[in-house]
Parts: structure tokens; sequence; C-alpha cells
């Protein structure tokens, strides 16, 4: 469960699990998120995607939601790879959250492993 969340970087060893848990608001009050889709999509140097993951909104009136990344997402070549995560709301409206620099482009990077 070990993984770390920079301002513009996520980082995870390779092969590991990560929860990655937000809580979104505005106005400094929880944004409700019934009926909203988070998404964060991994892509390679080629702009291949290499995987993308649904958020669990787990508490949608407290704007909570989980992005759980499991080994068989993580266990890839340990590299720097381009991420984003976006919510589309129930209006329609699509918003990318992270990274939050609107001139930045996010980095999901894989640590190497010494277990396997």
């Amino acid at each position: 469960m070990a993984g770390v969340i920079l301002p513009n970087m996520i980082i995870v060893r390779k092969g590991d699990s990560f929860d990655i848990v937000l809580q979104f608001r505005t106005n400094d009050k929880p944004l409700d998120l019934t009926d909203c889709i988070v998404k964060m999509t991994v892509r390679n140097g080629e702009d291949k995607v290499l995987f993308t993951k649904s958020g669990e909104i787990f508490e949608p009136a407290s704007g909570k939601v989980r992005l759980k990344l499991l080994p068989a997402d993580t266990n890839i070549t340990p590299a720097d790879y381009k991420t984003d995560i976006q919510i589309k709301l129930k209006t329609g409206d699509v918003h990318t959250v992270y990274p939050g620099d609107v001139n930045k482009v996010a980095v999901f990077r894989i640590t190497q492993e010494v277990t396997e």
C-alpha cells in the first residue's frame, strides 16, 4: 500500500498495490459525486494507453473517491509515464483535476522492486 502522491507526480513501486484517495470540494464544501465519473489514465511515451482506472465513489455526499491500483496495473517496466485524473460531472462537464497545474503533465513513476 506504499506510494507517494506529489503535486505533479505519483510514485509506486513495481508490482505494488496503492490506493489513491481523493476528496473533491467546491467553495470549501464537499462536492456531491452522485452520478459523477472519476477516471485515471496512464500512457507511455508514444501515447499508448497502458491502463485506465475508474474511481470507486465510496462517500458521494462527502466527495470521496478511491482509485485502487492493483499489482496488475503497476507491474510494468520501471520508468516515468504520463498520467492524469479527470472527473465527469453529472452535467456532462469534464475537468482534469490532476495535475492541478494546467501547464504541466503529471508523471506516473514506477520504481524498481527487489523481491521478485
